[in-house]
């Protein structure tokens, strides 16, 4: 029999812990029920030591495992340095300029968040053979996903990355539209009527779920493997799923994030035609402003970003470095139109609320929103309207910025380029700005975070993620407590 006294209690973040007096049989309960005791030298100078299961409780779906994010990979506008690049945001430096990859002259929309051969070299991360063959959207995935997978301790070929149970480990990497150049490159040659020259990688190259393919074999995990489209939710959706795989048991790594490359001829073209995107071209760094009552459409932005989720006893037991935890995520529709936010905002307060919901926190806990908003006149002020709807009693505290003021709208790589910069604003205690922020819409009456970055504690944030078709996804990150 064990001789301990035990009581259970759950802390605001809802994850179990035991307090236990310790008797010499104490160790029992490690062996017995997976707790992991603290600093067992020290028992002889406590009464009782803390101890934590690898299991939380959200209150309504009874414990399930724990997820940590351990490493973040990047490609953006500002390079492939997941601290540089928030550092560019936090300066308040914007990566939107005149487009130079292809003539704009003759477009009413001239700028975007471009990468630049200066600030991604795909045959760094493939073989040369692949990175001439592989579409960006691709290439930005395993690139993302390698460096991700090195800021974890398990770079690829590392000794600590042999030790990974490669069918316990996967890839959930989404992205909006694919391999939009190659399937724009194929459909112009069978048009000029050289269907004889598609190339054979036409079809690999335009599906969306070859970035999380590639990704595998390069690392050879044979996990849970797929890609999710979602419009602008995508990436929300993909770590929102990928948490849900480790919670189950069914891995202890997923690979997560999304990935685009549709700053193209007819991605941009096709915006256009949306009437979606602004027209600010003179000065490209002021084009978007988010809840500034001048905005006039989103400016397109692309990139990849890639977070390593993994269960906190896998974590613990590789002596990871744990940035943050995941604390639970939502998914909601709309069903109201195809373009257009609800005006009530009823699938948006809805996917918040059970996002707080899953997450087994409560609304006074959330500390920081990075907000979708993307500098649409009608988009920004429903976003609002429902996060003020549910903050209400605390909208003095919390503080919401935007990410796309800075580097555009990345489309279905938004989401995971905002869980990067929301895990590294609860690891640095600082805000990046919302940019251009200089004559706030009127009904906006809480902190944006303008123009200059601010200090503030973040415990628990929330990253909104909304789509064409009146996809909603939400992620809820929190500081990682022993």
């Amino acid at each position: 029999m064990i001789d301990s006294s035990c009581t259970w209690k759950t802390n605001y973040l809802a994850a179990f812990q035991i307090q236990v007096t310790f008797s010499k049989q104490s160790r029992t309960l490690q062996r017995k029920y997976g707790l992991r005791i603290g600093n067992l030298r020290c028992r002889k100078n406590f009464a009782g030591l803390k101890m934590q299961t690898y299991y939380r409780d959200n209150g309504k779906d009874g414990p399930r495992k724990r997820v940590v994010v351990t490493g973040m990979g990047v490609v953006s506008c500002f390079g492939t340095d997941v601290d540089l690049f928030y550092d560019n945001l936090l300066a308040g430096k914007s990566g939107i300029k005149r487009i130079e990859k292809f003539p704009v002259d003759e477009y009413s929309t001239k700028i975007g968040g471009e990468i630049t051969p200066e600030n991604f070299q795909a045959n760094k991360y493939l073989s040369p053979k692949l990175a001439r063959r592989m579409d960006p959207v691709i290439c930005y995935s395993v690139a993302a996903s390698k460096l991700a997978l090195d800021h974890a301790g398990v770079a690829i070929g590392s000794e600590s990355f042999s030790k990974l149970r490669k069918e316990r480990c996967g890839v959930i990497i989404g992205s909006g539209m694919g391999g939009l150049i190659s399937f724009t490159d194929g459909v112009g040659k069978l048009l000029a009527d050289e269907f004889d020259r598609i190339s054979p990688f036409f079809i690999p190259n335009s599906i969306c779920n070859l970035g999380s393919a590639m990704v595998a074999i390069e690392t050879g995990f044979m996990g849970p493997n797929y890609s999710i489209s979602s419009a602008c939710a995508t990436s929300n959706h993909a770590i929102n799923n990928a948490a849900m795989h480790i919670q189950r048991g069914e891995a202890e790594m997923i690979v997560t994030g999304g990935s685009e490359a549709a700053l193209t001829p007819i991605g941009l073209t096709g915006f256009i035609a949306c009437r979606a995107l602004s027209k600010r071209n003179e000065d490209p760094t002021k084009a978007c402003r988010p809840w500034d009552t001048e905005r006039d459409g989103f400016v397109m932005g692309e990139g990849c970003g890639v977070l390593v989720l993994e269960s906190l006893e896998h974590a613990l037991r590789r002596e990871a470095p744990i940035l943050c935890e995941y604390l639970g995520g939502a998914h909601t529709c709309d069903a109201y139109h195809i373009t257009e936010p609800h005006p009530e905002g009823h699938g948006v307060i809805k996917c918040m609320e059970l996002a707080v919901q899953d997450s087994g926190i409560n609304i006074a806990d959330v500390d920081y929103i990075n907000a979708h908003a993307t500098s649409t006149p009608l988009g920004d002020i429903a976003e609002f309207r429902a996060i003020r709807s549910i903050f209400k009693d605390y909208k003095d505290r919390v503080k919401l910025n935007s990410t796309k003021s800075l580097i555009g709208h990345g489309l279905g790589a938004a989401g995971a380029l905002e869980a990067i910069a929301t895990v590294k604003a609860i690891q640095t205690g600082k805000l990046h700005p919302t940019l251009n922020v200089e004559k706030l819409d009127p009904e906006v009456d809480m902190d944006v975070v303008p123009n200059v970055a601010k200090e503030h504690r973040v415990r628990v944030a929330m990253s909104n993620s909304f789509g064409f078709g009146g996809h909603n996804s939400v992620v809820v990150f929190g500081a990682y407590d022993q």
